[in-house]
């Protein structure tokens, strides 16, 4: 074995060792997630946990179902990605396309330096400016709701999703675009027929990851949501998404006891959810990576 050989095994190994041991850590997480949180099934059945309507740990008896919870989580999700998906991707495509050298150089910076901003920073300006608006614009008795939590979420969703697509989009080779306006396409025809149906594999896994940040989070939906374990009635309903709860109990709850055991198992629902979430963005991302290649 020569020395460029040497070096090439040492290097790849290096490489294994610390894929190996991000891989060891999430097992190790998830072990300690299935250790605490399965006891509560003892008393419980999984399915009144998952589907029951009522969360009320501390009465007598106690009542553990998470289906509120984890409705307000999906709900938070769902209403966040129908603004951040939009404004993602399209602010996305203008740096890309559109925005010329000058303003590319000041923007991108920008909507990257929105990721870095600390979750607590975005709830308190939920709670502080968004909140008072929506109560008085739409006449509500909170501002501290589901659609202010969505907002919020929206907001840390797009960095995210806004500096993948550019990353996808710009990957796409210049060839293409080239082929498509000596053909006679415009550049917006060029952008939608062209580069974005090519660049599918980037977008799905940026709007995939944007909306796994954003039904993990945990912080602002403290903050922002309201708090209310039921179910939403409208888009102004307070509601507790799973993080949230999580977070506001765990420090009460008794130590191996019932509630401590049943924040555990809420906390392997949302990790099975932020699981599939990623399973999603993997799958669409090699089946879009598929189609392009056998187009091309």
């Amino acid at each position: 074995m020569n020395k460029r050989q040497l070096k090439g095994n040492i290097i790849r190994y290096i490489f294994f060792g610390f894929a190996f041991v991000s891989i060891a850590i999430l097992c190790m997480i998830l072990f300690f997630l299935v250790r605490e949180g399965t006891p509560i099934f003892k008393d419980v059945q999984v399915k009144d946990f998952l589907f029951g309507d009522y969360w009320y740990p501390t009465s007598d008896p106690p009542d553990f179902g998470i289906f509120p919870l984890i409705m307000a989580s999906l709900l938070v999700t769902l209403c966040s990605a129908a603004v951040a998906i939009p404004l993602g991707i399209m602010t996305a495509i203008y740096l890309a396309e559109i925005a010329s050298q000058r303003v590319k150089e000041i923007a991108k910076p920008m909507v990257e330096l929105l990721a870095s901003l600390p979750s607590v920073v975005i709830g308190f300006f939920g709670m502080v400016v968004v909140a008072p608006f929506l109560q008085e614009t739409f006449d509500i008795p909170t501002g501290l709701n589901l659609f202010n939590a969505s907002l919020m979420l929206a907001f840390m969703s797009v960095p995210t999703i806004c500096t993948i697509s550019e990353d996808a989009i710009t990957s796409v080779p210049i060839e293409l675009k080239e082929a498509s306006l000596a053909l006679g396409a415009t550049h917006w025809e060029s952008v939608v027929r062209v580069v974005i149906p090519a660049s599918l594999s980037g977008l799905s896994t940026a709007v995939i990851l944007g909306m796994s940040r954003a039904i993990g989070e945990t912080m602002v939906v403290l903050m922002v949501a309201g708090g209310a374990a039921m179910m939403p009635s409208s888009l102004f309903s307070p509601v507790r998404p799973m993080p949230a709860s999580i977070a506001a109990e765990m420090a009460e709850a008794p130590f191996r006891g019932d509630h401590y055991y049943a924040l555990f198992a809420t906390g392997m629902v949302l990790f099975g959810f932020t699981l599939i979430f990623n399973f999603i963005a993997d799958y669409l991302s090699n089946k879009h990576r598929q189609v392009g290649a056998a187009t091309l």
